[in-house]
């Protein structure tokens, strides 16, 4: 298995996978619209040894109270199905940690499920009085620094691209 940032030959097997995956189209239409109006921080793909794309990440700004930390958030996180339960969204995901990291974002929050990604180091948003702009379940709002000591003296509402609003 190959990680790699995605190509724009991965285009098609990207949103492909997602609407496979997800029920809706939402959330191909989010990573189309996010890609298109330059709002994707970082986006990769895992490979198989014959380069079919198996799974994919996406990285995207968010803002905390309207100010920009260079903060991003992981949406969506898509893995094939026969390819699941192998660790491939986990490598995934932590080498979208060090990419991001190495390249300055010193953060990255996540809405999921907190048994799978507190496996990834995100803690509930509600240790750090930080929050969601939309109502969710407790927990369910999660952050991980990336960086020593990047929530020191930080609280409060973390927003997603507009592209978020129309799911």
């Amino acid at each position: 298995m190959l990680i790699r940032t995605e190509a724009p030959a991965d285009l098609l097997a990207i949103d492909r996978l997602l609407k496979n995956t997800f029920p809706t189209e939402a959330e191909a239409n989010l990573v189309m619209k996010l890609r298109e109006n330059g709002h994707l921080t970082l986006s990769l793909v895992a490979c198989t040894d014959e380069g079919e794309v198996i799974a994919h990440v996406m990285f995207s700004p968010v803002t905390l109270d309207g100010q920009d930390y260079n903060w991003q958030g992981l949406a969506p996180l898509v893995v094939k199905e026969e390819y699941r339960n192998q660790g491939i969204g986990s490598d995934l995901v932590k080498e979208g940690f060090e990419s991001l990291a190495m390249f300055g974002y010193p953060a990255c929050v996540v809405l999921g499920d907190p048994n799978y990604y507190g496996r990834l180091g995100f803690v509930a948003a509600e240790q750090h009085q930080m929050r969601c702009q939309w109502e969710v379940p407790e927990g369910a709002f999660q952050v991980k620094a990336l960086v020593d000591g990047e929530f020191s003296e930080r609280e409060g509402t973390i927003e997603y691209c507009a592209e978020f609003l129309e799911l």
